[in-house]
């Protein structure tokens, strides 16, 4: 199928065109003030980056890179989580600066649901997708990728997941204190909110995965609370004995006054998980790859950071595929296959 159709396609399927990102052209200069962290030499030209052997913005830009086999468009998928459920908004300055660091137009796509993009990528009209740990494995098994970027943990927050109630529940005071409690995950697709909060249950607690939702077994009931803000507002108001969600989310709400967090109590955490990471087909020209890449890692939009990431010294960093062991590992101990 010609890229062409990639508009039809993937709208079609749930994900939205963000517009301001594919009305520009790759002629146009990019409108904000991003600037590209290459070196100079000493006549002024942009230097090369060193980092991974890819080709700094400049040699890009005019051609001194090998483009054989180049699309004449490439498009990247994104997908909101609880740290930017905004992205599609924020995107603009960047895909801009993007289209000109590649010379060519940027059709940027904001969808729900990893599995629309991911087989949007394996019938080839996808390149560049942003993924959850799970979804990265969930790729994995069905195209032929590899990990592009990440970024570094929210500000000093390492990303992990956490279980909390109220604080007087003097009932609940460690994990074991959960069993016979009504208890709230996010959402079973959810990698944070779900998959390693409950392998950490089975590990820690010696439970069965395949058993552990079952009321009665351990819990006195499940629920899924549907966003990790709904999780830690349920617990909050006592809907919920006890709830799990990202400790980034937690913060965030307190931030804004949602919550007070003198009210709520900690009673156990995950281990840190891989932050989503940008993935890219393999097949795509070695030359391309190392050119997305530079724009990545350079990129240093202190408001683009501070948007997306509330961190204004937040950077993309290489993403490699030890990255994701403790995700084999989660899907070892919950029995999950692929």
């Amino acid at each position: 199928m010609k890229k062409s159709m990639v508009f039809l396609l993937l709208l079609a399927i749930g994900m939205a065109l963000v517009g301001g990102c594919a009305g520009s052209t790759a002629n146009t200069q990019a409108s904000d003030t991003t600037t590209l962290a290459t070196s100079s030499s000493a006549d002024g030209q942009a230097g090369s980056l060193n980092a991974d052997g890819v080709q700094d913005a400049q040699h890009v830009q005019t051609g001194e890179v090998d483009r054989t086999g180049w699309p004449d468009r490439i498009s990247i998928a994104l997908m909101p989580n609880e740290h930017n459920p905004e992205v599609g908004q924020r995107n603009e300055g960047f895909c801009k600066a993007l289209e000109e660091h590649l010379g060519m137009r940027v059709d940027l796509f904001v969808g729900s649901d990893y599995g629309v993009g991911i087989e949007a990528m394996r019938a080839g009209n996808l390149d560049v997708m942003l993924v959850s740990p799970m979804s990265y494995y969930q790729a994995k098994s069905r195209v032929d990728i590899e990990p592009l970027v990440t970024t570094l943990a929210i500000g000093a927050v390492p990303y992990k997941t956490v279980f909390f109630t109220q604080k007087d529940r003097s009932d609940i005071n460690t994990l074991a204190d959960l069993q016979d409690k009504t208890f709230a995950f996010v959402d079973p697709g959810s990698s944070s909110g779900y998959l390693f909060p409950k392998s950490k249950l089975v590990v820690d607690l010696d439970l069965d995965p395949d058993q552990l939702e079952l009321p009665g077994y351990f819990f006195e009931a499940v629920k899924y609370a549907g966003s990790h803000d709904a999780s830690v507002m349920g617990a909050y108001m006592g809907d919920y004995d006890a709830a799990t969600a990202a400790a980034t989310s937690m913060l965030r709400m307190s931030d804004a006054g949602l919550i007070d967090m003198d009210e709520l109590k900690i009673i156990g955490e995950t281990d840190e998980i891989p932050n989503p990471c940008y993935i890219i087909k393999t097949a795509v020209p070695q030359s391309f790859k190392d050119a997305i890449l530079s724009f990545f890692l350079a990129y240093d939009d202190e408001a683009y950071f501070e948007q997306l990431y509330a961190d204004p010294d937040m950077r993309f960093i290489r993403a490699y595929e030890s990255d994701f062991d403790v995700v084999a590992e989660m899907q070892r101990v919950l029995h999950i296959g692929g």
